[in-house]
Parts: C-alpha cells; sequence; structure tokens
C-alpha cells in the first residue's frame, strides 16, 4: 500500500530503528504536499529507505507509528491487533464471570498508539488521542464487536477531552454503536457504578485494580482512610477485606455521592462507611493524630507536562508528610504517583523527604506500578506512569 511520504532528517531514523513509536517534529525534513492531519503516511529515512506507516498530526509529536513495515492500515489491521489484545487479556485471565472491568487496548502498549480502551461487561469505552484513530474510530467500533468471547454489545466514545484542540475535530461523547444497558461491572466479584457519561478518564480507575486487591489483605480491623476516594474503589476493597471503618474523602461532591452508591451496591446501607466532600490537604490538617492506620493517598497527577514538576514533588512531600506525620505506630500508608512527567525515583525521594521529616522509622514493604492490562512496550518507556508504594511507620 502506498501513502505519502514524510522524509526525516538524516541520522533521525535511528529511534524508529529502535523501534520507538514516536515521530518527532524535528525529526522531519519533508512533508509531502496534501497531507492533513490525521493521515496514514510513510515515513522513509533521508536515503529513501521504508521506516514504517503511522498517524500523522500537528504537533511535537508528529507521527504514531502503526507499523515498521509497509501495512495497509484498514478494518482487517485493526481487528488484527485488537484480537491481539484481547487474548492478551485472557492469558492475563482477566475475562471471568467475576471480571468483566479491565484495559482491552492500552495504546502503545497494544501497538495502537491513540487509542484507549476499556471494557465494562457488554459496553467498550473508547477514547482517542491522535486525529487517526478518531477517524478510525468506527472501524474500531465494528472490530470491537465481533471480538469473540468479549461480548461487547455497545461502544460508547468519549473523546471530547483526549483530541488535541487545534485539530477542530469537534468530537462528540456519545453511544456509536448500541446504546445504555447497565453501568454496573464486576472487579474480582466486587460491583461497581461507572460512570462514562460524565465520570473522569472512561468512568473508572482500572489502573490500580491489583494495588485495591493488595490492600484488601491489610485491611482487617484497621481504621481506613482512603483520600481523594473518586468512585470509592479502595473503599469497596477495604471493606470487603474487613476493615473496622472506612472514611472516604474527595473534593467533588459528585465522587463522594458515586462512592457512596458503590459501597451500597455491595453492602447496603449499614456498612460502617462515611464520607466527606472537603480538600484532601484541609481534612488532614484537620484530622486528630492516630485517627486511621490504614491510609490511601491516590490524588490525580501533580505534573502533567515536565514544567510542573517541581512543584509537584513539592506537593507528593507535602501531602505524605501530613499523612505520616498523623499515623499511628504499625500504620500501613498506600501512597501513589499517576503522573508520567514524575520518575519512580523521583516520586521516591519525595516520599524518603517526607518521612524524614516527620522523623518517624518508615519501611518499604511493596513497590507498586500499573497492572498487566496496561503494557509497557518496551521500546516505549513513557507507558509507564502509575508509580506507588506500600509503607509501614513505626
Amino acid at each position: 500500500m502506498s501513502y505519502p511520504k514524510i522524509t526525516l532528517l538524516r541520522g533521525k531514523e535511528e529511534s524508529l530503528r529502535r523501534f520507538h513509536p514516536w515521530v518527532f517534529s524535528g525529526a522531519i525534513r519533508n512533508i509531502e504536499e496534501g497531507i492533513e492531519e490525521g493521515d496514514t503516511v510513510s515515513i522513509v529515512a533521508s536515503d529513501g529507505s521504508p521506516l514504517g506507516v503511522g498517524h500523522y498530526q500537528i504537533g511535537s509529536i508528529a507521527v504514531r507509528m502503526l507499523s515498521d513495515r509497509d501495512t495497509e492500515i484498514d478494518a482487517a489491521f485493526y481487528k488484527s491487533r485488537l484480537e491481539e489484545a484481547a487474548r492478551l487479556r485472557s492469558t492475563l485471565g482477566l475475562i471471568r464471570p467475576d471480571n468483566n472491568a479491565f484495559r482491552l487496548v492500552h495504546g502503545e502498549g497494544d501497538f495502537l498508539p491513540g487509542l484507549v480502551v476499556d471494557v465494562y461487561g457488554s459496553t467498550a469505552v473508547v477514547q482517542a488521542h491522535s486525529p487517526g484513530m478518531h477517524y478510525a474510530r468506527m472501524i474500531i467500533a465494528d472490530a470491537l464487536l465481533e471480538i469473540p468471547g468479549l461480548g461487547i454489545k455497545n461502544v460508547y466514545y468519549k473523546s471530547e477531552t483526549t483530541l488535541p484542540y487545534k485539530a477542530s475535530l469537534d468530537p462528540q461523547n456519545d453511544y456509536i454503536r448500541g446504546s445504555y444497558d447497565t453501568n454496573v461491572a464486576m472487579e474480582n466479584g466486587l460491583k461497581f457504578h461507572v460512570d462514562w457519561l460524565k465520570g473522569q478518564k472512561t468512568g473508572f480507575f482500572v489502573d490500580q485494580r491489583d494495588n485495591r486487591a493488595l490492600l484488601r489483605g491489610f485491611a482487617r480491623g484497621r481504621r481506613v482512610l482512603n483520600m481523594f476516594c473518586y468512585t470509592g474503589g479502595f473503599s469497596v476493597y477495604a471493606l470487603s477485606g474487613g476493615a473496622a471503618e472506612v472514611h472516604s474523602v474527595d473534593s467533588s461532591a459528585k465522587a463522594v455521592q458515586l462512592t457512596d452508591a458503590n459501597v451500597a451496591l455491595n453492602f447496603g446501607e449499614d456498612a460502617p462507611h462515611r464520607s466527606f466532600a472537603v480538600d484532601a490537604f484541609r481534612y488532614l490538617d484537620e484530622m486528630p493524630d492516630g485517627a486511621y492506620d490504614l491510609v490511601i493517598l491516590d490524588p490525580p497527577a501533580f505534573a502533567k507536562h515536565r514544567s510542573a514538576i517541581k512543584n509537584a514533588l513539592r506537593g507528593y512531600q507535602r501531602l505524605n508528610a501530613r499523612a505520616i506525620s498523623k499515623m499511628p505506630s504499625g500504620s500501613i500508608l498506600f501512597t501513589f504517583s499517576c503522573s508520567q512527567a514524575i520518575t519512580k525515583e523521583q516520586f521516591r525521594l519525595a516520599v524518603f523527604s517526607a518521612a524524614a521529616q516527620t522523623g518517624r522509622r518508615v519501611r518499604i514493604l511493596h513497590q507498586l506500578t500499573q497492572p498487566a492490562d496496561h503494557p509497557v512496550n518496551i521500546y516505549h518507556p513513557e507507558g509507564e506512569y502509575l508509580k506507588g508504594l506500600v509503607l509501614y511507620i513505626e
């Protein structure tokens, strides 16, 4: 298949020959006339040798590579890649009666850069992060309905906030296949209302599934504080693990309502759970010493760009220091960063600084990351974003 060509500057082909999936705008020597944003293009080295095909867009990341060969990007291509992704999730044991919430496509990690697909029961929520994937959305939706063993009947397209604003694509969040039937999904035997219509991301943070399951094993008899609770995932797992009481905190009243609904969905109205719609830092300042012996700190990204790293690290240090200083001896702290711009080493240093500031003895029990349905392409380390520590506070 012949696509319009983009030619790279001399020496700029090396990253593609090492299978990195991005072409940066500064690496380009020439763009063939007529190429428009979202087009599928062929990439060639300065000597004319082919390097593969990808989606073109205006911006720092100019091309997201779909193949390192001269591959036709058609319905059969998407079907094949989606079926490969489904096979991996089946291998991971995620497709089973007590678990129907998982990530089916994780962008570069599933060799479909610019595309995210989360599955909640019979509904797939699709997010495009590039114009090329936006234009392919109907082909992708049809392929999702045909994947054997998944039982997808509905496809909800949710890309209003993920596509480049300057592309003027005017995406509409809506069902592009099927329609609403239920918003209840199951994760490890626990039920959750998933708000893909108005919630953050695709409506639920499936990337914390394994870490929630780990928390359940620590919860028995403990007094639990779930900060930045969002839909209450950690709260529900703590209750299922036998926590004595659980308090959930989020600045969003809507998030707190959803947490309460998810607790009631699993444990009824009499569960030992309370929720508070207040600022997290204020809550930590005002809570009494020794109130909780199991705390979860899972804030939204403090740094979405490299320019914000310094302030973000201060924020992580301040947040963790406040929590550690008020936790009794023998406590457990689950603390996270989902900022892609923050490295594991930087986050660990921020938490180390917080611990040192309090003068407490602290040990690392677990070092956490994203689950296997959020795979990291080994040639694209930027795909690793979730970092976490489980700490024992003395």
